[in-house]
C-alpha cells in the first residue's frame, strides 16, 4: 500500500464527511485496511490520530460559523456532532482558548486548523541504518493482552509500558523466563495483525521458541495467560533503536512511514511485528524493531 496517497485519500474522505457520524474505523474501511494499521500509519505520518483530526477540523469550522453567522450556538453544536451545548462549549474552549459566546460577542482570537496535505519531503543529514532479513516461520510463547487500536502513538496512554512494568514487578514472565539460559533470555514485544474492522489488537511479551528451548507444558502455561504465537515466513526490515526509553521506538516508526516506505520500494504487511529486547544489550541499544514488509 502506498501510504502517502492512501492517507491523502483518507483525509479527502474525512473532509467530505465532517458533518456525518464518522470515526477512524469508518475511514479505515474506506481505504480497505485494518483499524490498527490505519491508525498507526495515520498517527505516525501526521502526528495526530484520525479522530483528533476530525475533531479539530469540526471545531475550526464551528469557530468560523460562530463569528461569521447569526446561527444559534446550540444549532452549531449539533451540526458539528455535539449532543449538548455544554459538551460543545467545553471542547470549543479547550481548542480555541475561549468560549463560543465570548468568541461571538467579543470577536476573540480563534484557532484555524486547515485540511492536511501529506507530502513527501526528503531530508538529509541523518542516516537511517536498516537491514532486510528473510525469516523462516517462527513460534513464540507470550503473555498477551488486548488493547484498543486508538492507544497507538497516544502520548498520554501508558497501557503497554504499564503492562511491561506489571510483568516485571510481579515476576509474571517467570514460567517462560526460566526456559532460557542466562544470557539468552531475549524478550519480544509482539503485535498481532488485526482483521479489518477490529477495534483491538493483541500485544504479547514473550520468548522465541527455538531448538534451544526445552519442552514445556503448553496447556499449563495457557492457564496462566500465555499463548503460542506463530509468525509466517516473510521479509522483515530491521532497525536498531537507540535511547533510554520507548521514545526511540516511536521515532523509528515515524521514519519508517515517512522515509523508508516512500523511497525504498517496499510496503508494509499485515503480519506480526515485534520489538526484540536483548538479554545482554549492546551499549545504548534499547531494542531492535522488526517490521514485516514486501516489495511493491
Amino acid at each position: 500500500m502506498d501510504w502517502i496517497s492512501e492517507m491523502q485519500r483518507a483525509i479527502a474522505y474525512m473532509e467530505e464527511h465532517l458533518l456525518d457520524e464518522i470515526n477512524y474505523e469508518d475511514v479505515a474501511k474506506h481505504v480497505h485496511t485494518s483499524c490498527y494499521e490505519f491508525h498507526r500509519a495515520f498517527s505516525f505520518l501526521t502526528g495526530m490520530t484520525a479522530n483528533a483530526y476530525i475533531r479539530n477540523r469540526r471545531l475550526s469550522l464551528a469557530g468560523k460559523e460562530i463569528i461569521e453567522t447569526d446561527s444559534r450556538i446550540t444549532d452549531i453544536a449539533l451540526k458539528y456532532g455535539y449532543e449538548t451545548p455544554e459538551s460543545f462549549t467545553k471542547a470549543f474552549t479547550r481548542f480555541h482558548g475561549i468560549a463560543p459566546k465570548v468568541a461571538r460577542e467579543e470577536s476573540g482570537k480563534l484557532v484555524l486548523f486547515n485540511p492536511l496535505v501529506i507530502k513527501l519531503s526528503v531530508e538529509g543529514g541523518k542516516s537511517m541504518d536498516y537491514k532486510i532479513v528473510q525469516t523462516e516461520a517462527k513460534k513464540f510463547i507470550a503473555l498477551t493482552r488486548s488493547f484498543k487500536c486508538e492507544i497507538i502513538n497516544d502520548d498520554d496512554n501508558h497501557e503497554i509500558p504499564d503492562f511491561w512494568a506489571e510483568c516485571n514487578a510481579n515476576s509474571m514472565l517467570g514460567p517462560i523466563w526460566m526456559l532460557k539460559e542466562d544470557g539468552k533470555r531475549d524478550l519480544y514485544g509482539l503485535c498481532t495483525p488485526t482483521p479489518e474492522g477490529a477495534e483491538t489488537f493483541e500485544y504479547g511479551i514473550g520468548i522465541l521458541v527455538d531448538d534451544d528451548t526445552p519442552e514445556f507444558d503448553l496447556p499449563e502455561l495457557e492457564k496462566k495467560g500465555f499463548k503460542l504465537w506463530e509468525a509466517k515466513p516473510g521479509t522483515y526490515v530491521v532497525f536498531e533503536c537507540y535511547g533510554s526509553n520507548g521514545d526511540c521506538i516511536t521515532e523509528t516508526w515515524e521514519r519508517f512511514y515517512k522515509e523508508f516506505l516512500p523511497q525504498m520500494g517496499y510496503e508494509s504487511c499485515d503480519e506480526v511485528d515485534y520489538e526484540l529486547y536483548f538479554d545482554r544489550e549492546p551499549s545504548d541499544l534499547f531494542c531492535e524493531l522488526w517490521i514485516p514488509v514486501k516489495k511493491k
